[in-house]
């Protein structure tokens, strides 16, 4: 199995920026399965919706709304994956899930929150 913890979440003030990070540990074959990192948001009384995703070779993938203002970033010698997050806008408050693919399985962090104030 594979165990994803993220860092990072928090308030900031709109314009602000934040910078969440994952983690990835547990079976190192499983590790080195997964084909695909990215990260997922839910707002209150909304569905969850992906925000950015990376493949292992470091193709990207943007939602819309955060096109120019987020960057993904992966590291497949620690198994980390990273959101930069800049000029964050109220309406990118929710919580924050990483989320990891291989053949046949997926697995979610816990989440964490971000508030961004205006």
């Amino acid at each position: 199995q594979v165990q994803l913890v993220e860092s990072g979440g928090g308030l900031v003030q709109a314009g602000g920026s934040l910078r969440l990070s994952c983690a990835a540990s547990g079976n190192i074959f499983s590790i080195n399965a997964i084909n695909a990192m990215g990260w997922y948001r839910q707002a209150p009384g909304k569905q969850r919706e992906l925000v950015a995703a990376i493949l292992r070779g470091g193709s990207t993938n943007y939602a819309d709304s955060v096109k120019g203002r987020f960057t993904i970033s992966r590291d497949n010698a620690k198994n980390t994956v990273n959101l930069q997050m800049n000029s964050l806008k109220p309406e990118d408050t929710a919580v924050y899930y990483c989320k990891a693919w291989r053949p046949g399985y997926d697995y979610w962090g816990q989440g964490t929150q971000v508030t961004v104030s205006s």
